[in-house]
């Protein structure tokens, strides 16, 4: 449920491709009845149940190749005041909601649970839906790999290398579902899933990089949505020409670093770093500036090696959720101070890291041309270093996209204010990879189809999360009667 725990890291109702219209929504009597059976896997509610869905590879051709979109199913719990389904939209791209109808569904209050039934699904290239993978070697898929963190003194030669060496691992062994997911695909996706449900609306509840396929699928089926949350909200253009979905991190890091030096400067804390909040950060850049020149060896790690930029990426990934993130980077920054290291972080197996960076590459890159030019990149991380120094360039640097080997296949979404209403945001103020900003930018799109509710909160993921019980309040609510704030409202 929280992307810090897996490591997650890392977005027009007729659109034409290449000149074809493209078939946009699907009847119940199109799709063939779903054959719900027993899921497989541990700890899931034994009523929670599971199926396949076929659906077209390329809607440019739906009569051609058809892949697998795995889902899950727990029914309403009270048949008489069933509404619909709440499909559970995963972030990412790379994380999938097949947990979801019993990890989210045991906190969801019994209004909720009694007026849906709960979908999850694993996006397309996401197993056990059809797969992709990128066979990049082990030293790629770092964490500070992945994310393009620069070298030390903000060189971009080291990720326009790697970001080659990925595309042409895409491209060799990729496989042609990789050039057809797309944040438009994943919206067309959820449609056949509304038909195959036998739907004829369908109420949805996104996360992070969901918000922005939730808010693809309000564009492209209008009519097809009923109730429509939206969960720490992304920029609604993220991956435009400033990039804005890798650049948010710059705005992140700084909303959220304030409330990790008040925390870690705490009277009697084990995890103490100063006597006051204005000295944590100073303390930091210096620890990573060190770093950056005399790294400290890291076995079993990777990178093996303790450097700035590991330093820089624990300190991201600790502030999605602070409960469990800011004690795992107050102790990394403890044992660096004295020049040691805690035990290696466990990671999931390459296989699984493979297939995550395939599906990222995939959607970001597909989703829109991002630049060539090592010289653009130079100079964005030169700016982005001197103005957000914490994040060292990091989210203005070349991703995989920077040497992609093929171009878009369709315009970005759009995101309008024309249609239905039914939406309700609810964002966080301190969230690290969904900034207030860019989420304040979404509900502008918008305009008057949403209303959205604030949280005085830090960490990523409001709703039953890290949120507020005013903003669960206000979320379920208006998920169980459809009765949403009169205006945008600020919870405390």
């Amino acid at each position: 449920m929280k992307q810090i725990k897996r490591n997650a890291s890392l977005i027009a109702a007729s659109a034409l491709l290449f000149g074809l219209a493209v078939p946009l929504t699907a009847s119940a009597a199109d799709a063939a009845p779903l054959e719900w059976t027993r899921c497989e896997g541990t700890g899931l509610d034994p009523r929670q149940q599971c199926a396949v869905l076929s659906v077209p590879m390329n809607y440019a051709d739906p009569g051609g190749r058809k892949i697998d979109i795995a889902l899950s199913r727990l029914p309403s719990e009270k048949p008489s005041a069933r509404r619909g389904a709440l499909l559970m939209i995963p972030g990412g791209p790379g994380g999938d909601s097949l947990a979801g109808p019993t990890e989210k569904g045991r906190h969801l209050p019994q209004p909720v649970r009694d007026a849906y039934d709960l979908i999850g699904f694993a996006p397309r290239g996401n197993p056990p839906s059809t797969p992709v993978s990128c066979h990049v070697g082990h030293s790629d898929l770092a964490r500070t790999k992945l994310l393009p963190w620069p070298g030390a003194g903000g060189s971009v030669a080291g990720n326009m290398a790697a970001a080659r060496r990925m595309s042409d691992a895409c491209a060799r062994d990729g496989g042609e579902l990789l050039r057809h997911i797309s944040t438009k695909n994943n919206a067309r996706d959820i449609d056949r899933i509304r038909a195959a449900l036998g739907e004829r609306k369908l109420s949805s509840w996104g996360v992070s990089y969901g918000t922005y396929v939730g808010a693809a699928y309000l564009e492209m089926f209008p009519r097809r949505t009923d109730r429509i949350v939206l969960d720490s909200n992304d920029h609604p253009d993220p991956v435009q020409a400033q990039r804005a979905w890798l650049a948010a991190f710059e705005v992140g890091v700084e909303d959220n670093f304030p409330e990790f030096a008040k925390w870690a400067s705490r009277p009697g804390s084990p995890y103490r770093l100063a006597r006051t909040a204005a000295e944590v950060r100073p303390l930091f850049s210096r620890l990573a500036a060190r770093l950056d020149r005399r790294p400290v060896p890291w076995p079993g790690a990777n990178p093996g090696k303790l450097n700035g930029n590991v330093l820089r990426q624990t300190m991201l990934d600790g502030f999605y959720d602070p409960a469990d993130g800011y004690p795992v980077l107050a102790e990394l920054i403890l044992a660096a101070k004295k020049g040691t290291v805690p035990p290696a972080p466990q990671a999931p197996p390459d296989s699984a890291l493979r297939n995550s960076a395939a599906v990222v590459a995939a959607t970001v890159c597909n989703d829109a041309a991002w630049p060539r030019s090592a010289a653009t990149y130079r100079k964005d991380v030169a700016a982005s270093r001197l103005k957000y120094p914490l994040t060292a360039g990091m989210p203005r640097n070349a991703m995989v996209c920077a040497a992609w080997p093929w171009q878009p296949k369709e315009p970005p979404v759009r995101v309008t204010d024309r249609g239905p209403s039914g939406v309700l945001l609810i964002q966080n103020e301190r969230d690290v990879a969904t900034p207030l900003s860019g989420a304040l930018k979404l509900r502008e799109a918008l305009g008057r189809r949403a209303v959205m509710v604030t949280n005085d909160a830090t960490g990523h993921g409001a709703y039953l999360d890290n949120g507020t019980a005013c903003g669960d309040t206000l979320v379920s609510r208006f998920l169980a009667t459809g009765e949403r704030p009169r205006k945008d409202t600020h919870c405390r």
